[in-house]
């Protein structure tokens, strides 16, 4: 069985686009779920009936997730604790204010969702502000349908449709007639530049029309409070789904699994293999199976046997796996060095070099999820605090008028860099200045980055803080 074998399992909701099915559809797999579906565990071979059930109608016993693992990686690459990208601008106001606003809403762990989410395609986050308190929260964009100005690529409109129970509804607070709370409705909410209408929800083959006006709102900000990101695409017009993470690789991931799951049958077969009685036309109304269960009396024309399986097949089969597995790691440029073959005091430069497949992907995913993630959050923050009237309240403090110019992400090297290492750069960094091939600031900035220091503009200043508290005491005496 194939991916567009496994497809055709999957119920599509009626009245959604193509695309929503297909994003559902990959979210199934992202999630491990894309086997559920099949009415059948792995081990029964027959039904009720006595009919065989093909491999395709079971569900394997054993599921890899080798999709999964390559974005979980790709991810923590992307946005750990120590990948974090540190923010530049301008105005030395602004990084300040925009570091506030990543703690409080706590940007790093809603970025490394958003980035594990929207790699079936595209993710969406939504900006909202109570009482000028920040927060951030994800969409899923199978839902959404965006409008950009082909002119310009500024987001016009976003329309969230979706269909819902009526007792769902009914707990929110919408008024719902019992005999309708069974009834599937469609939910219906509209952001554009100047507001929020939500829609009066109505049964399916209705299209929602009438707006709530309690719960609709008009925010005039003069912009839709959304960053649409596009997973492995920096584009900002066209299509709304950029490229998914693991998709080429889904049919040889389902090949793995059905031949894990086949292995470990023939595995617990061979264990326990089926016992043929040949009784030469004499009734034997016992049904046995295992070999060694119990002793037979036969007639003399009668013979038993066992029916085994040759144990190189296991061999051949783990062989044929490892293949399949360095297959997906190859299509999806995941990791395939493994922690058995490692030795203790590993460079960065080394550890970097063994990792350069996964290093390719999440580079790809800087640009995305950075410049088309990170900057736009950050400009869009910016922008609330112009817009409305006591700014927004950050770290403590209202923060106004942030200014976005400059903005942009310095991004910290792939591992950490080891002791030597660090010396070796020290001791380069020291000559360069000495020789003035580059500046005294230039340099602590350089070693800032290599250490991991997450603000290389405030390490400067705190050096030259201490240099002029340094040449106050030798004046002094």
């Amino acid at each position: 069985m194939d991916w567009l074998s496994l497809q055709r399992h999957y119920v599509a909701s009626p009245g959604l686009p193509a695309r929503a099915a297909r994003l559902l559809a990959l979210e199934r797999v992202l999630s491990g779920t894309q086997y559920d579906v099949l009415p059948n565990p792995f081990s029964r071979e027959r039904s009720g009936a006595g009919e065989y059930i093909p491999l395709a109608l079971r569900r394997p016993s054993v599921r890899t997730n080798l999709c999964r693992i390559v974005v979980d990686e790709a991810v923590s690459l992307l946005f750990g604790d120590t990948h974090w990208p540190s923010l530049v601008a301008a105005d030395s106001r602004t990084v300040r204010g925009l570091v506030a606003f990543a703690r409080d809403v706590g940007l790093p762990s809603l970025m490394t969702e958003g980035a594990i989410r929207g790699a079936v395609g595209s993710v969406a986050i939504l900006f909202e502000v109570a009482h000028h308190v920040p927060r951030l929260s994800i969409l899923n964009t199978a839902y959404l349908t965006p409008r950009w100005d082909t002119q310009t690529g500024i987001l016009l409109e976003v329309v969230e449709r979706y269909q819902v129970i009526g007792h769902v509804l009914a707990e929110q607070g919408h008024v719902i007639t019992s005999d309708m709370l069974e009834a599937h409705f469609w939910w219906k909410r509209v952001w554009d530049v100047d507001s929020c209408t939500v829609f009066v929800p109505t049964p399916l083959g209705e299209e929602p029309s009438v707006p709530d006006t309690l719960r609709s709102i008009h925010h005039g900000l003069g912009f839709v409070p959304i960053v649409w990101t596009r997973n492995l695409s920096t584009t900002g017009m066209g299509e709304p789904d950029g490229e998914c993470t693991f998709e080429r690789a889904i049919d040889t991931v389902i090949e793995a699994d059905y031949l894990l799951s086949q292995a470990g049958r023939g595995l617990k077969y061979g264990s326990d293999p089926t016992l043929v009685l040949k009784t030469n036309g004499f009734p034997e109304n016992d049904v046995r199976q295992g070999g060694a269960a119990s002793a037979l009396t036969l007639p003399p024309e009668g013979d038993a046997k066992l029916l085994e399986i040759n144990g190189n097949a296991a061999g051949a089969v783990l062989a044929h796996y490892r293949e399949l597995r360095q297959l997906v790691l190859e299509q999806l440029h995941g990791n395939r060095a493994h922690g058995d073959r490692l030795s203790a005091g590993q460079s960065g430069r080394a550890l970097e070099m063994m990792s350069q497949p996964l290093i390719w992907l999440a580079d790809r995913l800087r640009h995305s999820y950075g410049e088309g993630g990170l900057i736009p959050i950050y400009r869009m923050a910016c922008r609330f605090s112009s817009v409305l009237e006591d700014g927004l309240y950050l770290g403590g403090e209202m923060v106004r008028s942030m200014d976005p110019n400059g903005l942009a992400l310095h991004w910290p090297p792939w591992f950490a860099p080891g002791e030597m290492e660090l010396l070796s750069l020290a001791q380069g960094l020291v000559a360069a200045w000495r020789g003035g091939i580059l500046s005294r600031e230039t340099a602590v900035r350089l070693y800032a980055t290599a250490t991991g220091n997450p603000d290389p503009s405030g390490e400067w200043d705190r050096v030259c803080a201490f240099m002029a508290d340094d040449t106050a005491e030798n004046e002094e005496f």
